[in-house]
């Protein structure tokens, strides 16, 4: 049975490169942050001080995929 990951938000802080960037949680702590696939075609919005939703595993604190760019 798979594991639903754990939905929260984000800010980007800073970028580290195209498919890496440090983001703080609501709670302060600070993850490393990689886009979806599906955000490809909109890397140029991921920039810093923007909110973003995050996805995270149960079993990894420190990683979370960018899974959507609020406007």
């Amino acid at each position: 049975m798979p594991i639903e990951p754990i939905t929260t938000t984000g800010l980007i802080l800073e970028r580290y490169s195209e498919r890496a960037f440090r983001v703080q949680l609501p709670n302060g702590k600070e993850v490393i942050g990689h886009p979806h696939k599906s955000l490809r075609d909109r890397q140029v919005e991921l920039v810093e001080q923007v909110k973003v939703t995050l996805e995270m595993t149960p079993y990894d604190f420190e990683k979370a995929r960018i899974a959507k760019i609020h406007s």
